[in-house]
C-alpha cells in the first residue's frame, strides 16, 4: 500500500535507496489560495496542494562525472524507487556533465528540516477579502467595473544531499492584479502589487489609483510615433532590469555574446554603465523580499548548475554606484572565467535614486513626457546590445508642465535597458513593485521610477 511521508523522510528515503557516486533530493511542498472576480464581485476562489520530487543522480567515470535529473509530482512513498533508479539510469546513459563539481558540503542543517511544511490557505485573504468588498462598492457608485485576481502561494523546500546537506526554506508569495473599466469598456486601467502576506495591500488606495487613471483618459490625445522624455513606473523599470539580470551570465559575456562583452574576449566589469549613483542588487536576506538563503537547482543551463545545489548565497551587488561589479556565475563558470562565483538571486533591487514618488516626478516635469502604466511583450531583438521590443499597456498619458493632461495611444518601443540607464536623468524612490510581464516567474522587485529623456517609442501600436 502506497503512503504519502513528511517531506524530509521522503528526502531521506530516496537518499537510502541511492547506488550512484552522489544524489540531491530535492523536495517541494506547494500550497495555493487565490481569489477572482469581475465585474465588482467575486467569481471564484479555490485552495491546492501539491508536491514535485526532484533526484539528481551523479556517477564518477574515467573522463569525468555525469548527471541525471528527473521529477515527478504526487510521490508517494511507493514511487520512490523508480524515481530514483530512473534518475540513476539517467546518469549512467550521459555524458560527462560540462557543469560537474563536487557536490556542496559542509554547511550546517536548517533547524526545522524535519518539521512540518508550511501551508497557506482561504484564511491568508481574511483581512484582504473584505477590504475587496469595500472597493467593489465605491467602485461601483463611482461608476467603474473592477476586474482581477489575487493568489498567494508557499512553497517549503527540502534539499538533501549524500554529502550530508539538510536545507529547507520557505517561500511565500503572493500577487495581486487589479483591473478597472469604464461600463463602455473603452477606458481601462492596471495596477499590481507583490506581497508575502496580503497585509500590506490596500484595495481602497488601489481603486482609488485606478479611478484617477480612469478619469485621465476621458481625454484621447492621438501622438505620432518618436522619441519622448518618458516616466517609466516601478513596475517597468523591473520588467527590464530583470530581464537584464537574466542576461548577464559571465561565460556568454566572456565569450563575446553579450551587451557585457568588449572585443577579445573580455567583459565590461568595471565600467561606468550610468551617471547616478545607482546600486542593482540581490540580497536574500533583504527585508520583505526575502528568498533561499542557497542555491536551489532543478535543472543545469547557462544560469544555475545543479551541483551547486546548497551553496551559501550572500549579497551581491551587480551595478555599484552606476559601475557593473559582477556577472552571474556558477562554480563552474567562475572557473572558466576567472571571476568570483556569484550565482543567481530571487529578487532585485534598484537602489541610490532620489526621495520623490512617480507622483512628485511627474509634478516636477516641465515641457512635455509620456507617463507610461506598464510594459508587456517583451523580446529580445540583439543579444549584443540587449536590444529589447515590447509594448505599452492599460494606460499612456501626457503630462503638460507637471499635470496630466490625457490619454495617449499605446506604443510598440524599442530600447536597452543598459542603455536606458546610461541615459537616465533622474530616479526616484525605491518601492516595492510587481514586474508586470515576468510576474509569473519573478516577482520580489523594488524599483524607483526613473526618468527617460528620449524613450524611443518606434511605432503606434493598436494593442490595449
Amino acid at each position: 500500500m502506497s503512503r504519502v511521508s513528511k517531506p524530509y523522510e521522503i528526502v531521506e528515503r530516496a537518499l537510502e535507496l541511492s547506488t550512484t557516486d552522489g544524489l540531491v533530493v530535492i523536495a517541494d511542498e506547494q500550497s495555493s489560495a487565490n481569489l477572482r472576480w469581475a465585474g465588482n464581485a467575486l467569481t471564484t476562489n479555490g485552495v491546492t496542494r501539491g508536491r514535485t520530487l526532484t533526484v539528481i543522480a551523479t556517477v564518477d567515470g574515467a573522463e569525468g562525472t555525469a548527471s541525471g535529473v528527473v521529477s515527478r509530482s504526487a510521490v508517494t512513498t511507493d514511487d520512490l524507487e523508480p524515481l530514483v533508479r530512473a534518475a540513476e539510469a539517467a546518469a549512467r546513459g550521459a555524458g560527462p556533465a560540462e557543469d560537474a563539481q563536487p557536490l556542496v558540503s559542509g554547511v550546517p542543517a536548517s533547524p526545522d528540516f524535519t518539521d512540518a511544511p508550511a501551508e497557506t490557505g482561504s484564511e491568508v485573504f481574511a483581512d484582504f477579502a473584505p477590504a475587496l468588498g469595500d472597493a467593489f462598492a465605491r467602485a461601483r457608485s463611482g461608476g467603474r467595473e473592477l476586474y482581477g485576481f489575487a493568489n498567494h502561494e508557499l512553497t517549503s523546500t527540502y534539499v538533501g544531499t549524500s554529502t550530508g546537506l539538510r536545507l529547507r526554506h520557505d517561500q511565500p508569495n503572493g500577487t495581486l492584479e487589479l483591473n478597472a473599466k469604464s461600463p463602455d469598456r473603452t477606458r481601462s486601467a492596471w495596477a499590481g502589487r507583490a506581497t508575502r502576506d496580503f497585509k500590506d495591500v490596500v484595495p481602497a488606495a488601489m481603486d482609488a489609483e485606478l479611478a484617477q487613471r480612469l478619469g485621465w483618459a476621458e481625454r484621447r490625445i492621438e501622438l505620432p510615433a518618436g522619441r519622448y522624455e518618458t516616466l517609466l513606473p516601478p513596475t517597468a523599470v523591473a520588467d527590464l532590469l530583470i530581464y537584464q539580470l537574466w542576461s548577464s551570465t559571465a561565460r556568454d559575456a566572456v565569450e563575446g555574446r553579450t551587451v557585457f562583452s568588449t572585443p577579445g574576449g573580455g567583459t565590461r566589469l568595471g565600467e561606468q554603465l550610468a551617471p547616478l549613483p545607482l546600486t542593482l542588487r540581490s540580497d536574500p536576506h533583504a527585508p520583505g523580499l526575502e528568498s533561499a538563503p542557497f542555491v536551489i537547482a532543478h535543472s543545469s543551463g547557462d544560469s544555475g548548475s545543479v551541483f551547486d545545489n546548497g551553496l551559501p548565497l550572500a549579497p551581491t551587488d551587480w551595478i555599484r554606484d552606476g559601475k557593473l561589479e559582477r556577472l552571474t556565475t556558477t562554480r563552474h563558470s567562475a572557473g572558466l572565467t576567472g571571476l568570483p562565483v556569484a550565482p543567481g538571486i530571487d529578487n532585485l533591487l534598484l537602489e541610490g535614486g532620489g526621495e520623490r514618488s512617480l507622483e512628485e516626478m511627474v509634478a516636477a516635469t516641465t515641457g512635455r513626457a509620456l507617463l507610461l502604466t506598464c510594459l508587456w511583450y517583451i523580446r529580445e531583438v540583439d543579444p549584443a546590445t540587449l536590444l529589447l521590443t515590447g509594448l505599452t499597456r492599460d494606460g499612456v498619458y501626457l503630462v503638460e508642465d507637471g499635470e496630466v493632461v490625457g490619454e495617449v495611444n499605446n506604443f510598440r518601443f524599442n530600447e536597452s535597458p543598459v542603455d536606458l540607464l546610461s541615459r537616465a536623468s533622474e530616479a526616484g524612490r525605491t518601492e516595492k513593485t510587481l514586474p508586470r510581464e515576468w510576474g509569473d516567474w519573478f516577482t520580489r522587485a523594488a524599483m524607483p521610477a526613473l526618468r527617460i529623456p528620449d524613450f524611443n517609442m518606434s511605432s503606434v501600436s493598436l494593442g490595449v
